[in-house]
């Protein structure tokens, strides 16, 4: 059997062993699909009974790279587990790879993932009758929408946003590109920010295609995108310690866990490494659009 087969078969048996409802048995198959999709990414000739555990391990640290909640990894693990306890019992495997693999032991703290009602409070909470709120609105409406580095947000440039495709094109680490779509709310607050602020600041030499400026025409930098965040969040009380960073943890959170696929996930972030092997998969535009619009709780 394929991998499509274990996990149709898989899906039979919680249905009729175990008696789950269909949303736990639908949130179940998600889990082990996210596993499928991770190994045929990674060029592993494997079906998931010749899986190992340093395998399984290697799939646990890739989810957690994406910036997904303690909560959402803990349950990723629970339906691989469940997976391979069920492969054992139907007698396909004698030992379970599963059985000792553990969350991933982080190195360093990463930033909270917010709930998208902590995103629109923080939203809402910019004044939009000055032209410094109408950009931190755009810039966070960015952030959120399309999961750029601060460092890519800082160097947008005005000829890379297509306004008529709905994409911006990326300049990430080591000058690669990408395009990446944007979401509906996010062209709306971008487009009133060019076309009503930024018009009407004196740009200074050298910075006239950078699509966010300070009052002074210069580019924006990192440590203001900072402050502008933490002010934000001091002002609606959020007890969460937050960055630029948070936005693009939040956007692939909440894109995976609406359910949208690794593939398309891996390559929206500009992640060239899905593990140690250097992989690159080139995805229709079109798809990558439908993704956002379907899974982006503002797509």
């Amino acid at each position: 059997m394929n991998w499509d087969n274990y996990i149709k078969s898989f899906g039979q048996y919680l249905k009729l062993e175990r008696s789950l409802s269909q949303n736990s048995i639908d949130a179940y198959l998600r889990d082990v699909e996210k596993l499928q999709q991770f190994v045929q990414l990674s060029g592993i000739k494997s079906n998931p009974l010749k899986l190992t555990t340093k395998e399984l391990q290697k799939f646990i640290h890739y989810v957690n790279e994406l910036g997904m909640s303690a909560y959402s990894q803990a349950r990723i693990l629970s339906g691989i587990k469940a997976f391979y306890k069920y492969l054992v019992f139907e007698e396909f495997i004698e030992n379970n790879p599963a059985a000792l693999l553990e969350g991933p032991k982080l190195g360093r703290k990463l930033p909270d993932t917010l709930e998208y009602n902590d995103i629109v409070n923080l939203l809402e909470a910019i004044d939009l009758s000055t032209p410094e709120g109408t950009r931190n609105r755009a810039i966070l409406e960015v952030l959120y929408s399309s999961g750029l580095r601060v460092s890519e947000l800082v160097e947008m440039r005005l000829s890379n946003i297509f306004f008529d495709i709905s994409f911006l094109r990326v300049v990430g680490k080591g000058n690669k590109e990408r395009l990446v779509p944007i979401g509906r709310d996010a062209m709306k607050f971008l487009k009133i920010y060019i076309d009503e602020v930024r018009v009407h600041v004196p740009v200074q030499q050298g910075f006239e295609n950078h699509v966010f400026l300070n009052r002074r025409g210069r580019k924006l930098t990192r440590v203001m995108i900072f402050l502008v965040i933490k002010s934000l969040a001091e002002k609606i009380g959020l007890k969460k310690t937050i960055s630029p960073h948070t936005f693009r943890h939040s956007f692939a959170t909440h894109l995976i866990e609406g359910g949208a696929d690794l593939r398309a996930v891996q390559e929206m972030l500009g992640h060239e490494s899905i593990t140690t092997t250097e992989i690159y998969t080139h995805l229709d535009r079109d798809y990558l659009k439908q993704v956002v619009k379907e899974f982006h709780p503002r797509g």
